[in-house]
């Protein structure tokens, strides 16, 4: 899927239909990007049309959007899975979270107090998870703080494409072993990160973050090549 398909998409949700298979749509994404839903595991259509309440057609309608956003894969008599995402996933993902994020500390000077302290306390909820050993919650609290950032353009639009985005990028850390070292490495450079945009210098901002990106893209796609050659997260 393209990042003009994804808009597409995120455009169609800020409208809002209201309807069923949005709301069931919704919460699957949810799930994913909280890593309860994982790469390549199967999303049985029976049981989840049941716990939602909606009928089988549209449960069907949740997963095709689904589908069409890059997050479920379906095979004619193998049913629906979380999808797996490949070495060219990761490089558009974060190509369009270079584009995103960066102009958003370009665009940090607009921000207001509110969303400032969403990002302060986005980091203040990683520091909280990474001292539980929570490691699942310090990824999903790391995403937020990128999500944080995002916002400061002011699009509601873009907010929702970013949504996907995250929910896209949360795939790739299925592949990442529930090592504390590369967890708590993100903690310290998402603090100077967010030091630099409170403070105003949003080139020093701009700079760390590309670093940070370019850093977390090279051991992203280490990884998955690793898994892809091992066979380990060949589950699709």
């Amino acid at each position: 899927m393209t990042s003009l398909d994804i808009g597409r998409v995120a455009t169609e949700r800020v409208a809002g239909t209201g309807d069923a298979a949005e709301r069931v749509a919704g919460e699957l994404r949810q799930q994913i990007l909280r890593g309860e839903l994982r790469p390549g595991e199967k999303i049985r259509d029976s049981h989840l049309y049941t716990s939602f309440g909606v009928s089988r057609n549209t449960m069907r309608d949740a997963i095709r959007q689904l589908v069409f956003e890059g997050l479920v894969t379906t095979r004619m008599h193998s049913g629906s899975a979380v999808r797996v995402v490949t070495e060219e996933d990761a490089r558009d993902i974060y190509a369009v979270r270079r584009s995103l994020e960066i102009s958003a500390v370009t665009a940090s000077s607009r921000a207001t107090s509110d969303q400032l302290d969403a990002m302060h306390a986005s980091i203040a909820l990683t520091a909280k998870y990474v001292d539980e050993e929570r490691w699942d919650d310090v990824n999903t609290s790391t995403m937020l703080f990128h999500q944080s950032i995002v916002r400061f353009i002011g699009s509601a639009r873009l907010d929702t494409f970013f949504e996907t985005v995250v929910a896209q990028l949360r795939l790739c850390f299925g592949y990442i072993p529930n090592r504390p070292e590369f967890h708590v490495q993100w903690l310290g450079r998402d603090r100077v990160i967010a030091e630099h945009i409170s403070s105003g210098r949003r080139d020093e901002a701009a700079r760390e973050l590309a670093y940070y990106l370019d850093d977390s893209e090279a051991q992203m796609i280490d990884v998955i090549r690793s898994a892809h050659k091992s066979g380990s997260m060949d589950m699709s």
